[in-house]
């Protein structure tokens, strides 16, 4: 690793206060401590978020499930809350990685560094979650730009995310076998404002399909969404697979997602 200066704050004020130049925030470094051993990043300054209490915790605000910022994947996974308003949350949360990951990775990490693979980005978009900063709201569907990319400004940290509760939701994914990043995985949820289907893994960002949310909005089950089809174009294609099976797949872990939502 490079030298640098280490910082913990206490509050999301003083994190904010310490940004600026090459400095970056660590959350559970699950992506970014690995990124610094191999020297992929020289940032002057780390602001550790662990000590900032606040940014932790999940609570039942009205018809939504709030989760804090460094709120671990395990905590989520094991929450009674997000069990009972979100069983689909609390499932995407258990399959994240492996224990270790899970009890050192946080949803606000996750959600920031926004891996084409990752779980979380799926379930903000499928639900039509909402992401909160020291600034502002931003809708899940403005929030995620692309690859490693998102609406996140130099001076914003992510403070907890805003999951609407769903009249049904399902996540299903094929992963892979080493790192248990989806090689694809579906949310689909069943919200007052509709149908929504959001798909990880398979390309260079996360994405909804219109299609099967509008195959899908009159007749909630698997299916439905025979008559689909998902093209390859754009899909990501490499060692573990073609664009044409990832293609596939989505059409395989959306019936999965929509089964275990209850349709």
């Amino acid at each position: 690793m490079y030298s640098f200066d280490y910082h913990r704050p206490r509050s999301v004020d003083d994190a904010v206060r310490q940004l600026g130049g090459e400095a970056k925030l660590l959350a559970g470094g699950q992506t970014f401590i690995p990124t610094l051993k191999q020297r992929l990043a020289q940032p002057d300054k780390i602001v550790d978020l662990g000590g900032i209490a606040e940014l932790s915790g999940i609570k039942v605000e009205g018809d939504a499930v709030v989760i804090g910022a460094m709120t671990r994947h395990g905590a989520v996974a094991a929450s009674a809350e997000v069990a009972k308003a979100i069983p689909a949350l609390a499932k995407l949360a258990g399959g994240i990685g492996d224990p270790q990951v899970r009890n050192m990775g946080t949803l606000g990490g996750s959600v920031a560094n926004n891996d084409p693979a990752a779980d979380y980005p799926a379930a903000l978009l499928g639900l039509g979650a909402s992401v909160e900063t020291n600034k502002r709201t931003v809708a899940a569907d403005d929030f995620f730009t692309g690859m490693f990319e998102t609406a996140l400004g130099e001076d914003e940290i992510i403070t907890r995310v805003r999951f609407p509760v769903p009249q049904a939701a399902g996540y299903a994914k094929f992963a892979n076998p080493a790192s248990r990043y989806a090689l694809v995985g579906v949310f689909v949820a069943r919200t007052p404002g509709g149908v929504r289907v959001a798909v990880t893994g398979a390309g260079p960002g996360v994405f909804r399909i219109g299609a099967m949310e509008t195959a899908l909005a009159g007749n909630f089950s698997a299916g439905a969404i025979d008559g689909v089809s998902v093209s390859a174009d754009g899909l990501n294609s490499d060692m573990h697979g073609s664009a044409e099976y990832r293609a596939h797949l989505v059409t395989v872990m959306a019936k999965r997602a929509i089964a275990a939502a209850g349709g």
